[in-house]
């Protein structure tokens, strides 16, 4: 059995040492894609298009909007001079937010009372939306804060010194300036490898069957099983050749600190790539041609990295969607590569999802076994 498995190996190394073009599919664009979508992918938001209508023009308003003005998350491209140029700017998209500042704001503050603020967003990009309103939140709690100390010390300074407050003070663990590129990365790494090896493995025995090899391996005594194991350590090898090197370019290009073992990745990293090769052969025993197992592929891989918590949390899916989420390797692994490059966990807090990818892999490694047929049809 050893010996005809060895056969099949270098088989699919020659095939692979022969075709240039895969060489460079499979090291150039994964590379680039990691490169991209490590700038690209982020929840921060910066220099928002923000249109200003200052009606007060008092020394309060015009503090405020230099606090606008100098965060780098808003950048003002329009200075209102009424109320309907303001909601035109948001109208013709040249601005997302639109800060209007009323007359009266002094007047309000200087007197201890609340002084309203409008802000127009444009919610047609709801996530941005979202993410701007919190910063203009943040902004003007900021100011209010600064500006109710300075007019209480003016006033009473001596209760000024003595007013009891109570003082959030932030910590956050494993990520403590909140780059949101240490989170996106990643999941990047793995969302990456699942389309690449799937992609391999999905149009392995299609194309022996299109190539007409199919037919010679009928003659042989090779079984579905032997075949199977033969055709997935050479991508299982080339699938961890892929891992290191987009893993290596996340630590060492964007600086993601990597603080856990690197033979819990290993063992993450084995078992995740057992789970997208078992996905990828059973996609080629079920499909008859390559434009079949493309479609397929397709249709699978959306889904996977959509179900994966990769940009949406999974607790914000409906039920049946959750449910489902439970037979997605990317979900499992995405914990995994995040708690061993983060927090630096064990295999005993990760033991839930290693055994979840352990299963997932043997049903599916069993499934493509099962479906494989040295025939024709």
């Amino acid at each position: 059995m050893l010996e005809r498995i060895w056969h099949i190996l270098v088989k699919e190394f020659l095939q692979i040492r022969r075709d240039r073009w895969a060489r460079f599919r499979l090291l150039v664009p994964p590379l680039l894609q990691v490169l991209v979508f490590g700038y690209a992918a982020t929840f921060e938001v910066f220099g928002v298009a923000t249109a200003v209508l200052d009606l007060d023009h008092s020394q309060e308003s015009r503090a405020l909007v230099a606090a606008f003005a100098h965060n780098p998350h808003f950048g003002i491209v329009r200075m209102a001079a009424s109320q309907r140029e303001a909601e035109a700017a948001i109208d013709d998209s040249s601005a997302a937010v639109a800060i209007v500042v009323h007359a009266g704001f002094a007047a309000a503050l200087r007197k201890g009372q609340p002084a309203p603020l409008q802000v127009l967003v444009d919610g047609t990009n709801s996530n941005s939306a979202l993410i701007a309103l919190g910063y203009v939140g943040a902004i003007v709690d900021t100011y209010s804060q600064a500006y109710q100390n300075d007019l209480l010390g003016r006033i009473n300074p001596k209760l000024a010194r003595t007013l009891v407050q109570i003082r959030l003070d932030e910590r956050p663990w494993y990520n403590t300036s909140l780059n949101s590129r240490w989170f996106f990365v990643p999941g990047v790494i793995a969302t990456i490898t699942l389309i690449m090896v799937v992609n391999l493995t999905a149009f392995a025995v299609v194309r022996e069957r299109e190539m007409g090899t199919l037919e010679q391996l009928m003659v042989t005594p090779i079984r579905p099983f032997e075949l199977i194991v033969g055709k997935t350590i050479p991508f299982f090898c080339i699938g961890l050749a892929l891992m290191t090197a987009v893993t290596l370019t996340g630590t060492l290009w964007f600086r993601v600190p990597f603080r856990g073992n690197p033979l819990v990745l290993l063992l993450g990293t084995s078992l995740y790539l057992l789970s997208t090769l078992s996905l990828g052969l059973t996609i080629s025993t079920l499909c008859k041609t390559q434009q079949q197992a493309f479609a397929t592929n397709f249709f699978l891989v959306n889904p996977l990295f959509i179900l994966s918590g990769f940009s949406f949390p999974i607790a914000s899916m409906p039920a049946f969607l959750q449910w489902l989420t439970y037979a997605n390797p990317v979900r499992y692994f995405i914990v995994i590569i995040r708690a061993v490059f983060l927090k630096g966990v064990g295999v005993a807090v990760l033991a839930p999802q290693l055994l979840a990818l352990a299963a997932i892999g043997a049903v599916l490694m069993g499934v493509a076994t099962l479906r494989f047929r040295k025939s024709l049809d």
